[in-house]
């Protein structure tokens, strides 16, 4: 596969290719289960759990600042992008519009579809990070996620959950689908955080 669809980076990439990870000439499609079939019109994001609980619509999340953003994207599957660029609404302009209980510390990603991936309260809130409805100038296509995806560019791209349906705020840790069937609980690609230790 490497060659036709993937490349090695060259030395000059160090600094931006993690270890043991390849560029992707496209932008590869992975999905566990079904892909769910959304609008901007169907589509919601709830707040639940140690926060100010609250629904917003798609007009709501387009009523707050929208910023573009450019991000290397870092599959834990060893293949990488660069230079992606998107558009939407970054956490901390969203974590604005809410309150947060003083013992909040994760968050649980809960996606239409069923899938779930978790974050500390820290990774979750970095400035990088945000909800995306635009892939390269274009609306989010469903097969990446569309109408409204996460972005956490800094771990791999398991966290950066599709279709993107409620924010749940917990004092303690609990694992999303991928963490209980062995993938790491953080997803550090630096540090090449691909599986957990239990497994």
């Amino acid at each position: 596969m490497v060659g036709k669809f993937f490349h090695k980076p060259g030395p000059d990439l160090a600094d931006r290719v993690p270890p043991g990870q390849h560029l992707a000439k496209g932008f590869p499609v992975l999905t566990y289960g079904d892909t769910p079939a959304l609008t901007p019109a169907d589509w919601t994001l709830t707040i639940t759990g140690l926060a100010s609980s609250k629904t917003f619509t798609w007009a709501e999340i387009m009523a707050l600042p929208q910023r573009a953003f450019t991000a290397d994207f870092h599959c834990v599957t060893t293949w990488s992008k660069l230079d992606v660029t998107w558009a939407g609404v970054s956490i901390p302009d969203l974590m604005a519009e809410l309150t947060l209980a003083p013992e909040a510390a994760h968050v649980m990603l809960h996606c239409y579809g069923g899938y779930t991936t978790n974050l500390t309260l820290e990774d979750f809130l970095r400035p990088e990070n945000f909800l995306a409805h635009t892939l390269f100038g274009e609306p989010l296509p469903v097969e990446h996620g569309g109408p409204m995806r996460v972005v956490v560019p800094h771990l791999y791209a398991w966290k950066s959950a599709k279709w993107i349906k409620r924010l749940e705020f917990l004092a303690s840790p609990q694992l999303g689908f991928w963490e209980r069937n062995g993938y790491h609980e953080r997803g550090e690609p630096w540090a090449e955080e691909r599986y957990s230790s239990l497994y």
